[in-house]
């Protein structure tokens, strides 16, 4: 179900680029922040491994000279935090919600405030004997998961510049597989003769393929499906895309003699010929591994009922899902397009309104939010999920091509999509009594902690009651009426 509000300001979230210089500058300018003490750690953790020579970013910031001269747009780019434009792209606001991620390159209010001191301060170099070692970069892994054991490569396509959008399905592929096997994490890469420097000034100028909805299936003879119970989905792929990590206990199957298959895919031009496929990479759990829980399919938005005005800003669109089962959430993944801002996940459990994440989002980079093992949200069922989308269909949202359109529903990226693409797990009740005490034991719980996502962890009433004999019964009834 999809609701549509009237508009509303939106909560403006983080301190000001200013407001946060002042409050740490004390500190920072205490002692001088030079480039090799405290700027080029930030930029090795966070920023190289995309910007440097062979990376797909536009410009290398490994050097003190590859890097001063981009000193004022690096502090533009990290001072935006968490909406679009960004830098690193990674959009998650950390002032609500759950804060532990997997692969979270973000930066920390002390880091954004340094570099904006650093760029403001003449970006002083600094003695080279402070440098931390130079990192060592190999071309030749492509997999930000680790290798793969299994890759399936689609058939190549061409994409001419300059030509419309291109909507279908490509060729379908054999897996190659001999044996069923458990997949613990996936990652699609795409392939192609863009080279170096890209075609475009976003991510997706480097790709043809803008996004893909796939799934692997056992096919008879003719090359028809024979059942949904030989049919496994794959979270889609799309522009800038992180991989995808399944929860440990929840491995998806790969089953022998299954075929790759679309049923959706997106092409684009970049502004130049190119010719490109897609490789899917899958790690697998050990042979004789098998999951304790199972996917949990549930519908969280949709891309029907949409109606974003023109010329308007802080639009609200609302969805709301009851978990049927009990749920592990394990990624909270925004689905919209050129208009979306920003999108909020929220658990209604009882009198309990809790929100659990809330992301800036940026329609070059789609990216998925993998929780950490100990603080994935763990809901009953009952829960109400609820999401809330912000749109900005005005002129300051540079990815708008023109503001003055009403945008509806659908695939295309001037129109839109409203959906939570995230992954989840159902359990069993004793399933989910047993995560419960497994994350009260390991984070150390006492009885005034709260725990953001998991409304019953510290809840007397989750607790299993044993049934009373008939002689207790007898007793208690006897005890009563004395009196």
């Amino acid at each position: 179900m999809v609701i549509l509000m009237g508009t509303k300001t939106s909560i403006i979230k983080g301190l000001s680029l200013a407001a946060a210089t002042v409050l740490l500058s004390p500190l920072t300018l205490a002692q001088e922040v030079s480039f090799h003490k405290d700027i080029e750690p930030i930029l090795q953790r966070s920023c190289q491994n995309c910007h440097r020579v062979g990376g797909v970013a536009p410009m290398p910031l490994v050097t003190y000279d590859q890097v001063a001269p981009f000193a004022g747009l690096i502090e533009y780019k990290t001072g935006l935090r968490d909406r679009a434009g960004a830098m690193p792209p990674w959009y998650m606001e950390k002032d609500i919600g759950i804060q532990h991620y997997k692969s979270d390159p973000s930066l920390s209010e002390e880091e954004i405030a340094a570099i904006s001191t650093w760029a403001r301060s003449g970006t002083p170099e600094g003695n080279l004997a402070d440098a931390p070692a130079p990192l060592a970069f190999d071309d030749s892994i492509k997999w930000g998961l680790g290798e793969p054991d299994l890759v399936v490569t689609t058939t190549d396509f061409t994409k001419l510049a300059g030509t419309p959008d291109w909507w279908g399905e490509v060729p379908r592929v054999a897996v190659g597989l001999t044996q069923d096997r458990y997949v613990k994490s996936v990652e699609i890469v795409e392939v192609n003769d863009v080279g170096d420097g890209g075609a475009g000034d976003t991510v997706g100028g480097l790709f043809i393929f803008h996004h893909m909805i796939w799934s692997t299936q056992i096919l008879d003879e003719a090359g028809v499906n024979t059942g949904a119970d030989t049919t496994t989905s794959w979270p889609v792929h799309e522009v800038g895309r992180n991989g995808d990590i399944f929860d440990p206990d929840g491995g998806r199957l790969l089953r022998a003699g299954s075929s790759f298959v679309t049923d959706s895919v997106h092409m684009h031009s970049n502004g130049r010929d190119t010719t490109g496929h897609l490789e899917i990479g899958f790690r697998f759990h050990p042979v004789g591994y098998e999951p304790k829980f199972k996917n949990s399919r549930i519908g969280l938005g949709n891309g029907v009922d949409i109606s974003i005005a023109g010329g308007q800003t802080d639009q609200e669109l609302h969805a709301y899902s009851v978990l049927e089962e009990h749920t592990k959430v394990i990624t909270f993944e925004p689905h919209l397009h050129a208009p979306g801002e920003r999108m909020c996940l929220e658990a209604i459990w009882g009198y309990t309104v809790e929100t659990l994440s809330c992301v800036g989002y940026d329609h070059n980079w789609v990216r998925g939010y993998p929780y950490e093992d100990d603080y994935a949200p763990l809901l009953p069922k009952g829960t109400i999920l609820h999401i809330v989308g912000y749109f900005n269909n005005t002129e300051s949202n540079f990815n708008v091509p023109d503001p003055r359109n009403w945008q509806g529903s659908g695939n295309r990226s001037v129109t839109n999509m409203f959906i939570d693409l995230g992954i989840r797990v159902s359990m069993t009740d004793d399933q989910f009594f047993e995560e419960m005490e497994k994350r009260r034991n390991k984070l150390h719980l006492g009885p005034n902690d709260h725990v953001i996502g998991c409304p019953l962890c510290l809840a007397p009433l989750v607790a299993p009651v044993a049934e009373a004999s008939d002689d207790e019964l007898s007793n208690e009834v006897a005890l009563q009426g004395a009196n």
